[in-house]
């Protein structure tokens, strides 16, 4: 059984920055999609970013409008791994942060959905 372990979330000022991490507690075979997601209270789960296919020439990097140009996903050295660097960090960007793998852990496997248990990052004033 694969677990998706995140790390980095926390508590900042309006303006700072977090850089959580996540990354699979096993080995995985193949990871097509890699993203962070977010909820805040009494708000529907949403995309915050995503890269596809990262480990080739046709990743392709996407992110939610209200995130733009304040955060970055990343892919670390090991391809396993996915960083989001959170800049000008917002009082509206607080919320619980999820990552996201669709992956095969072994050769043989289907590629499904894995999910973090989660990492609260809240903003203040």
């Amino acid at each position: 059984q694969v677990h998706l372990v995140e790390s980095g979330g926390g508590l900042v000022q309006a303006g700072g920055s977090l850089r959580p991490s996540c990354a699979p507690s096993r080995n995985i075979f193949s990871i097509t999609t890699m993203g962070w997601y977010r909820q805040a209270p009494g708000k529907e789960r949403e995309l915050v970013a995503v890269v596809t296919d990262g480990g080739t020439s046709s990743a392709r990097i996407n992110y939610a409008d209200s995130v733009k140009g304040r955060f970055t996903i990343s892919r670390g050295n090991g391809k396993n791994t996915v960083y989001l660097q959170m800049n000008s960090l917002k009082l509206e960007d607080t919320a619980v942060y999820y990552c996201n793998f669709r992956a095969a852990p072994r050769s043989l496997d289907v590629y499904r959905d894995y999910w973090g248990q989660g990492t609260q990052v809240t903003v203040y004033s």
